[in-house]
């Protein structure tokens, strides 16, 4: 656990280093990420979100996950959306990131009662 808070501060500063030094880029980035999550097609918020968490288990990318589960439950989706959405990832992309996922999943889930 203290390897993953120190993973998180790590990614943190490198994000901040990267506003700091390249913000137009970022601020363009940010823009194009909400314009195609927003004005992208029909897809409804909740929908969006559950695609957006299922994508991050299957990129085994945790920063990403953690903060696709949190504005998934702020989007309207419940912790049983969000936990069907890491389960569809298993048969494509495998069941060890399925399970890697569920853990995030949960230790996230479990700091948001």
């Amino acid at each position: 656990m203290d390897q993953e808070i120190n993973n998180f501060k790590v990614i943190e500063k490198n994000l901040d280093y990267f506003i700091e030094k390249h913000g137009e880029i970022y601020d363009a980035y940010t823009n194009y990420g909400n314009l195609v999550h927003e004005k992208g097609g029909p897809l409804d918020e909740k929908t969006r979100w559950l695609i957006k968490v299922a994508l991050s288990t299957e990129c085994q990318n945790e920063f990403s996950l953690r903060t696709h589960i949190l504005k998934a439950l702020k989007g309207g989706c419940t912790r049983d959306e969000i936990e069907h959405s890491i389960l569809l990832v298993a048969p494509t992309a495998g069941f060890p990131k399925t399970m890697r996922g569920l853990l995030i999943a949960r230790e996230v889930l479990k700091g948001e009662k």
